[in-house]
């Protein structure tokens, strides 16, 4: 098929025929001419007519919480007939079980990616989650849906009555257990994070005792705050402990001192002072 396009400004040629089947390669090439004749002609290109939206949803829909706020989400591609269109991505749509399906949170997917993570979400509360495919002609239908309930949120109290003692090149820490109230979700552990003063990045260590050693050079000031994990997520900390330069000889038993207390220890007398 050949068209003359009699305009010598023009940069652009829409071809309309509603008998192009979707998505059909064409080779074109375009030429220029005057009163004295055809000029060159562009190298030929592949252009594909326009595409149908998918036809067909996700298959193989699962969906599992991962803590109190978080859901992942995962499907496999729909049977799709190919020449009909590219699929481009996945729309993820999740909504909690007394909100309207309208009002779901969206998440797209890019390219091949079949999984997706749901975050920012209530605790202990039944959600339902969906997924559909998409291209630049919009979005196919819907998969089956899939219901998810988020784990019991974390412990809400902070583990409390922490001390340390120093034997050995260690530091040894000790600390109440941290009971979960009957809607959070049970202790399975401690994780003990600790840097240096100077630092931002803390180091972690997760136990599931009540106490635990750390063998630190002891001519530095460390910060140190623990706080229990459970399926539900990490709980509450407590407050950054300052822990001051100490020698290897000292090995009495000392309360820690909160830093916003703004408070520095004594260790002859073994406790916190203003």
């Amino acid at each position: 098929m050949q068209t003359v396009v009699a305009s010598p400004d023009a940069s652009r040629y829409v071809f309309r025929n509603e008998s192009l089947p979707p998505f059909s390669p064409y080779e074109v090439k375009v030429g220029v001419y005057n009163n004295k004749g055809e000029g060159s002609f562009s190298p030929v290109t592949v252009v594909y007519s326009a595409e149908e939206e998918p036809t067909k949803a996700p298959i193989t829909v699962l969906a599992r919480s991962l803590s109190a706020t978080d859901i992942e989400i995962s499907w496999a591609p729909p049977r799709e007939n190919q020449h009909k269109g590219r699929i481009q991505g996945y729309e993820v749509r999740c909504w909690r079980h007394d909100e309207k399906e309208e009002n779901a949170r969206k998440i797209r997917t890019v390219g091949n990616q079949t999984s997706a993570k749901v975050t920012n979400l209530q605790g202990n509360e039944l959600y339902h989650l969906a997924v559909k495919a998409y291209n630049t002609a919009g979005t196919g239908p819907s998969s089956a849906m899939v219901n998810v309930t988020t784990k019991k949120p974390p412990p809400s109290q902070p583990p409390g009555n922490i001390i340390w003692n120093s034997s050995d090149s260690k530091i040894i820490l000790n600390w109440d257990q941290v009971k979960a109230l009957d809607n959070e979700s049970e202790v399975r552990g401690y994780k003990v994070l600790y840097r240096w003063n100077r630092q931002s990045s803390a180091s972690v260590i997760e136990t599931n005792r009540t106490s635990v050693e750390l063998s630190l050079p002891f001519d530095e000031d460390y910060i140190i705050e623990i706080k229990p994990f459970s399926d539900g997520g990490d709980g509450s900390s407590s407050e950054q402990i300052r822990i001051p330069k100490i020698s290897s000889k000292a090995g009495a038993q000392v309360p820690l001192c909160p830093v916003s207390a703004l408070r520095v220890i004594s260790l002859a007398a073994g406790q916190c002072s203003s």
